[in-house]
């Protein structure tokens, strides 16, 4: 079993990751359709496909000549519930409100000025 190290490497990659994003929208995509959202050949996109697999992220289902994938859930689970346990101990940012803006520059009241006698 791919421990979480594993996941994440695979998911550390752009098309691996629009892989899964596109999987999320549209379970059951045919590995030979994904060629149609991701500016790479087939053979990358197989290749991406196969470390995917083999991090347990996607499973896969032949329909005659092709096959077609589809997101696993445990892996993903027991990630979000690792990540989501992380964030509830990790320090919230702290809100602060911006400074405020300085009033604007009033110029001094003008003077009149001293009459010579």
């Amino acid at each position: 079993m791919p421990d979480e190290i594993d996941i994440l490497r695979a998911l550390a990659h752009p098309v691996r990751w629009g892989i899964l994003t596109r999987l999320a929208a549209e379970p059951g995509i045919c590995a030979c359709d994904f060629t149609e959202f991701f500016d790479v050949s087939q053979p990358t996109i197989s290749a991406h496909l196969k470390v995917l697999r083999e991090a347990g992220l996607v499973a896969t289902q032949r329909r005659g000549t092709t096959i077609c994938y589809t997101l696993t859930h445990d892996p993903l689970a027991r990630l979000a519930t690792r990540l989501s346990g992380m964030a509830a101990t990790a320090s919230a940012p702290s809100v602060t409100a911006p400074p405020a803006p300085a009033p604007p520059a009033t110029a001094p009241p003008a003077t009149a000025p001293a009459s010579v006698a």
